[in-house]
């Protein structure tokens, strides 16, 4: 049942991308313990987000480059099963931690799931799809960590200094999902799904996620001055300069040659934009909680 597709489907490195929503998350947390910590991440991103991958490529049985799977193998039978027992594993574990916790991952399978089955098929519906994803990976995980890792049950996600981070982690997914799908326009268009970046266009799906993108660095900007300190503003952003830079330069390239806009390149901005983003979310939660001063100090 666990052979190499398998294995290779469940895409366990992609996590890496999807990692700066929870460390976001942890930079706000007040009532973490270390053992909150191990086991909401490692049931996340070894468990849930996996299963969601696997469960995902099971029913799109894609031929060319996915996200974080470059030479995808066909898929076989075991990839489903394996997914689902992954899924009912994440919540199991949860339990340990609160049923809040078990309840979201439950509801998040589901909502991914939504997003390939033939039954409802989200990727055959361009606005929605993107709404459903955009709040899913966005707020709605954000509140998952940030239960996940404090266990305060839901007064605590319902306040507006969780809920306004939550958000922002929305608008920032809106903008960079679009970026997500453009490469494959070849292959979405072959199983007839019609994608928000295949609406949109090459040249379009870039201009839309430099407008999104714009909104939500201005809307993290703000958020860090107002709530927090200046000096977090400022090196949020010189964080995500690396990542700003290579995606207008490929921008511009993609100008003067359509063949730029591949699967290698699309995962190059992923990968510099999640390592920017996990390197400032990981700073930030230990600068705030005072875990750097702490250590200087000698505790």
């Amino acid at each position: 049942m666990f052979s190499l597709s398998t294995w290779l489907h469940l895409r366990f490195p992609f996590s890496f991308f999807l990692m700066p929503v929870y460390f976001f998350a942890l930079g706000h947390s007040p009532n973490f313990t270390e053992s909150r910590i191990v086991w909401s991440f490692l049931i996340i991103h070894l468990l849930l987000y996996p299963a969601s991958n696997g469960y995902n490529s099971y029913f799109d049985k894609d031929e060319k480059s996915i996200g974080g799977l470059k030479n995808p193998p066909p898929v076989k039978k075991g990839l489903y099963f394996v997914s689902l027992m992954m899924d009912i594993a994440a919540i199991l574990l949860a339990l340990k931690i609160s049923v809040l916790f078990a309840s979201m991952l439950f509801i998040y399978g589901l909502a991914s799931k939504a997003y390939s089955h033939p039954s409802i098929r989200l990727k055959k519906m361009p606005i929605l799809g993107w709404l459903v994803t955009g709040f899913f990976q966005g707020i709605f995980t954000f509140l998952m960590c940030y239960e996940g890792i404090n266990a305060f049950g839901i007064s605590g996600l319902l306040k507006s200094d969780i809920l306004i981070p939550a958000a922002l982690t929305s608008i920032m997914l809106l903008g960079n999902y679009p970026m997500t799908q453009i490469y494959q326009h070849e292959e979405d268009r072959k199983r007839e799904d019609k994608t928000l970046s295949i609406l949109l266009g090459i040249k379009g799906t870039f201009i839309f996620t430099a407008i999104v993108f714009a909104t939500a660095t201005l809307g993290f900007v703000l958020y860090f001055k107002f709530y927090f300190n200046i000096k977090y503003a400022i090196i949020f952003v010189a964080f995500l300069a690396p990542a700003l830079l290579y995606f207008f330069v490929w921008f511009t390239q993609s100008q003067k040659n359509i063949a730029v806009v591949n699967y290698s390149r699309t995962m190059w901005l992923n990968f510099i934009s999640a390592l920017s983003l996990n390197g400032f979310f990981i700073y930030f939660f230990l600068d705030f909680s005072q875990v750097i001063q702490a250590v200087k100090a000698g505790f």
